[in-house]
C-alpha cells in the first residue's frame, strides 16, 4: 500500500476548478431544532441536491474528464448500485462518450431508470452471488472500455473531496465533521480536504451497523472483507474499503462510526418533516451518529455531509410508515 499515489489536496483544488460550471455548488443549511437538541452549531452540507441527487457526479465528471480522445470514444465501464451508476452515465453523455455500468438486481428502480434515462447500457447482475468487480473488469477487457470503480480512484477521490472543500470555504474551521461511509471515495476526499482548510476538525465516518467492516478496517490497521450488509442504507452496501481510500481514511481520520437501520430512518423522518429534505437512508448516516455524541458536541461547530437523496418514494413512504 505504501507504493500507492495517493490523492492530496491539491487534486481535490484542481478538481474543483474542472468541475466548476458542471457540477452544483450545493446549499449549506441549518436547523434550530438540531441545534437546540445538540446544544452546537451544525451545518449540512445538501448533496442530496447535487446533478443526478448524490455527491457522486463530482467525482465522475472529475474522472471522466480526464480522459484520452481513444478513451472517450471507445467508453466508460462502471459498478454500482445506484448513485455511482447515474453519475457516470450523466457524466459520460454530457462529456459525449458511451457508458456501461453494472447495477445489482434489487438497485432502487428509480436510480435503474435514472441511470438508463441520462443514457447509460445497464447491465443486471445478483449482488449476493455474482462478483461486479469482475463483471466490469470482463467488460472492460473484451470492449476497450476504461473501468472507473465508484470510490478507488484517485480522480474519483479527488472529486468527492471537493463537497467539504465547498464547506469549509462556506463556513470556515469546525470542531467536528460527519461524513458516510460506504466504500470510502467521499470520506478520504473529504479527509484531503479537512486537514488542508480545518487541520483541528474531529473526522467521523460513518457506516451501517450492519456493515462496519469500514470500522474493523481502522480497528485492526488492515482491510476487512464482509458478506454484502443487510441494510436499507444500499449506497453503502460495499464489502470492503479500496486500497487507495483506506490508505487515506487510516492516516487522516480520527474515528469510524455506526448507526442501525432504525437511526436512520429517524433521521430521514426529521429530514422530511423538519428541514422539507428528502434525504436517503444512506445520506442519514452523518446526523444519525451526530446524535449519538451530543454530549461531546455540545458548544461545537459540527459539519454533517448529506450525501444523496435519491431513493424510490413508494420505499420512502414505507420506511417512514413502518
Amino acid at each position: 500500500m505504501e507504493d500507492l499515489s495517493l490523492p492530496t489536496y491539491a487534486d481535490v483544488v484542481a478538481a474543483s476548478e474542472r468541475i466548476a460550471g458542471h457540477a452544483h455548488r450545493t446549499p449549506v443549511m441549518t436547523s434550530r431544532t438540531i441545534n437546540a437538541e445538540l446544544g452546537a452549531e451544525v451545518y449540512f452540507k445538501c448533496e442530496n441536491l447535487q446533478r443526478m441527487g448524490a455527491f457522486k457526479f463530482r467525482g465522475a465528471y472529475n474522472a471522466l474528464s480526464q480522459f484520452s480522445a481513444e478513451q472517450k470514444q471507445r467508453g466508460v465501464v462502471a459498478f454500482s448500485s445506484g448513485n455511482h451508476a447515474q453519475a457516470i452515465a450523466l457524466a459520460a453523455r454530457l462529456l459525449g462518450m458511451p457508458a456501461t455500468i453494472v447495477m445489482p438486481h434489487d438497485a432502487p428502480a428509480a436510480k435503474v431508470a435514472a441511470t438508463r434515462g441520462y443514457g447509460g447500457n445497464v447491465v443486471i447482475y445478483d449482488r449476493y452471488t455474482e462478483d461486479r468487480e469482475q463483471i466490469g473488469r470482463d467488460l472492460a477487457a473484451k470492449h476497450g472500455y476504461t473501468l472507473i470503480p465508484p470510490y478507488d480512484h484517485p480522480h474519483v477521490m479527488a472529486g468527492q473531496g471537493t463537497a467539504a472543500k465547498e464547506l469549509f470555504e462556506e463556513v470556515g474551521e469546525l470542531d467536528a465533521f460527519f461524513v458516510p461511509l460506504g466504500g470510502g471515495g467521499l470520506l478520504s476526499g473529504s479527509a484531503l480536504a479537512t486537514r488542508a482548510l480545518s487541520p483541528r476538525c474531529k473526522l467521523y465516518g460513518v457506516e451501517p451497523a450492519a456493515g462496519n467492516d469500514g470500522q474493523q478496517s481502522f480497528r485492526t490497521g488492515s482491510i476487512v472483507h464482509i458478506d454484502t450488509p443487510k441494510t436499507i442504507a444500499d449506497g453503502a452496501q460495499t464489502q470492503h474499503l479500496g486500497n487507495y481510500t483506506f490508505a487515506v481514511i487510516r492516516r487522516e481520520v480520527d474515528d469510524i462510526l455506526t448507526a442501525s437501520d432504525a437511526e436512520l430512518v429517524e433521521v430521514m423522518r426529521f429530514f422530511a418533516s423538519r428541514m422539507k429534505l428528502l434525504v436517503e437512508p444512506t445520506g442519514c448516516l452523518g446526523l444519525a451518529a451526530a446524535r449519538q455524541l451530543r454530549e461531546q458536541l455540545a458548544g461545537r461547530r459540527v459539519g454533517v455531509l448529506i450525501s444523496g437523496g435519491n431513493v424510490d418514494l413508494p420505499r420512502f413512504s414505507e420506511l417512514l410508515a413502518g
